[in-house]
């Protein structure tokens, strides 16, 4: 399943794929020169690592409700990120994808895409 996701009523990233079971959660991005994919959805997920892959990535830790808890720019490859609080999925998108006027605090709408 794909889904678009929308800040402010603009959408800024379709086609998103959801990686929702564990294979999905554990391969992501990694092995692959460029993206795959527009972004990927992790769901569930509180945690990031960057390991195994060639391209930086935006990553935007959201609560259950979709509020943003943490953004992160430009996470180069071969990182990890904290555990951040109350974050039950995790957005990751090439890095430059996520809006300068996205904020934590923030509520994104994730609609199916069609």
């Amino acid at each position: 399943m794909k889904v678009h996701i929308q800040h402010e009523g603009q959408i800024f990233v379709r086609d998103v794929a959801l990686a929702d079971t564990f294979w999905l959660r554990l391969s992501g991005y990694m092995f692959r020169p460029t993206p795959h994919v527009n972004g990927l959805l992790f769901e569930p997920a509180s945690a990031m690592q960057t390991t195994f892959m060639w391209f930086s990535l935006d990553m935007v830790f959201l609560s259950a409700d979709n509020r943003v808890v943490k953004i992160l720019r430009g996470v180069k490859p071969w990182r990890h990120t904290w555990f951040y609080r109350n974050t039950a999925k995790v957005l990751e998108v090439p890095a430059g994808v996520v809006p300068a006027s996205l904020n934590v605090g923030d509520t994104l709408t994730i609609s199916p895409a069609s």
